[in-house]
């Protein structure tokens, strides 16, 4: 199928494809009675964050009263109904998109907040949904090969800012930490807020290089505000004294510099200072949808993880096991770093990486980072498609061999690490194992008391995509459940 679907696009001309989305994009629409006129749309995009955030946020708006429809990678939710995305898509197709929100419509929700993938955008899967906020959580390199360039990359996520800029009150939102943020500032959105994270680096937990604070964005400098002066940027909100612990994570935020809302201290039971910032993002929009931000504390408190997002499995074994759908660099390292607050005694990796063409030069950054990382590296199966899964394993654990040298040719259990890789000084035990149940089960069968066995790429999915367009049935927590002996 992937390869008929190249065979096409060699052949016809972009701009069919081009014409045909947009067309086929606006024909769902109004086969639906443009739903989303009826609903406030709030979409989120981004490369890292936009599930949880979604989550995070429909969770808030629920909370506060307002009946909520969701999609994302991972679930779909009409008020307090939610069930898992089966389709394998992080942002549906034309017609079963406008059709969701038609559900929400009939079933009386207020709003619908969903992910946004450049992808969708770049099948015009955006056209026709009448979104009024926007919300940009970070940017990093992904699905460049299907992009052709970071910068068409970016252009493609600045086109649903676009799109809410063309709304007299619409509403952007943006984490001013990251150094793209400046491009989605410059589209002139109505009412723009950012947040920044200004915790002092001395809790070494947030790993942020030796004797370094996190930076002021290039917006904020000794209080002036560049945007704000010109009416553009309307707010923006400051993250402090971030504490991270193995079961909750705290926070405080407030308004900066303008203290136009009082300050709050913030906990929630989700990990990992990248969850601060999806919540900052979260807080953000719910705080300008009327919501106190004494109710969002409130409600931030009790919110359920996110299904594959750093998620707990617990059999009552004596080590700890995480599931997680970090699949690019970015991800993938930060919630390496998120695993330092369990203290662990050694980490034990699992990961591949997706087949089908799909961003093959990141994989053997993948097997770097988690080669940089963990102790024992497994690296497995995921979603080959047409491809030969063995090579695309090859081509991961590449990138663990760049960081050490052999003792004995085509031996890796004898690698030892290269100068400086990560300060570590034991040799990474690395696995090659193509099926994947297989692979999960040598990574339980190594940890012992105080380890940690992150298994990442797959997280929430349900299926595992193989040859011919094949679907097989997946669930990594149920499969991690039974292997460690736990009954269905």
């Amino acid at each position: 199928m992937d390869l008929i679907k190249k065979l096409l696009k060699k052949l016809i001309p972009n701009f069919i494809f081009s014409l045909y989305h947009w067309k086929m994009a606006y024909l769902g629409a109004i086969l639906y009675g443009f739903p989303s006129r009826k609903l406030t749309v709030i979409g989120v995009t981004g490369t890292k964050g936009k599930t949880t955030t979604c989550n995070l946020l429909a969770q808030i708006l629920q909370g506060a009263g307002f009946k909520t429809g969701m999609a994302t990678t991972v679930n779909f939710r009409i008020g307090d109904k939610e069930w898992i995305n089966e389709y394998k898509q992080t942002m549906l197709g034309r017609f079963k998109l406008q059709k969701l929100l038609r559900q929400m419509v009939v079933e009386g929700c207020q709003y619908a907040v969903i992910e946004t993938s450049s992808e969708g955008i770049l099948q015009y899967r955006h056209k026709g949904i009448n979104y009024s906020v926007a919300v940009f959580t970070n940017l990093s390199p992904e699905h460049i090969e299907r992009h052709g360039s970071f910068e068409k990359y970016r252009e493609a996520k600045m086109k649903l800012f676009e799109a809410v800029a063309r709304k007299k009150d619409g509403i952007g939102v943006y984490n001013l930490d990251d150094n793209n943020a400046e491009y989605f500032l410059k589209i002139p959105v109505a009412s723009q807020i950012g947040y920044y994270n200004n915790t002092p680096h001395p809790n070494p937990l947030l790993n942020r290089g030796e004797g370094e604070n996190p930076p002021q964005p290039s917006f904020v400098k000794g209080g002036s505000v560049p945007l704000f002066e010109k009416g553009r940027l309307g707010g923006i909100y400051q993250i402090s004294n971030i504490k991270l612990s193995p079961n909750k994570t705290e926070f405080d935020f407030n308004n900066k510099p303008f203290d136009m809302a009082q300050g709050k201290h913030f906990e929630m039971p989700l990990i990992g200072e990248f969850n601060v910032y999806n919540a900052a993002a979260a807080i953000c929009v719910g705080l300008l949808q009327g919501i106190g931000m004494g109710e969002i504390k409130e409600i931030l408190k009790h919110v359920k993880p996110t299904p594959g997002r750093l998620e707990v499995v617990n059999a009552g074994q004596p080590f700890t096991v995480i599931v997680d759908y970090a699949h690019e660099p970015a991800s993938l390292e930060a919630v390496y770093k998120a695993l330092k607050i369990f203290n662990p005694r050694k980490i034990i990796a699992l990961l591949g990486a997706q087949g089908g063409g799909r961003d093959k030069a990141k994989r053997p950054i993948l097997g770097k980072i988690a080669g940089e990382y963990a102790d024992t590296v497994i690296v497995t199966n995921e979603d080959p498609y047409d491809e030969d899964p063995q090579e695309i394993i090859d081509d991961v654990a590449a990138g663990i061999s760049s960081l050490c040298h052999s003792r004995e040719s085509g031996n890796p259990e004898s690698w030892i690490p290269a100068q400086g890789r990560n300060d570590k000084k034991e040799k990474p035990a690395v696995f090659k194992i193509i099926d994947r149940r297989e692979a999960i089960k040598k990574a339980l069968s190594l940890a012992q008391v105080g380890d940690i066995v992150i298994i990442t790429g797959k997280g929430g999915e349900v299926w595992m995509c193989v040859e011919n367009g094949k679907k097989i049935p997946w669930n990594e927590r149920q499969i991690a459940e039974q292997e460690l002996g736990k009954p269905d």
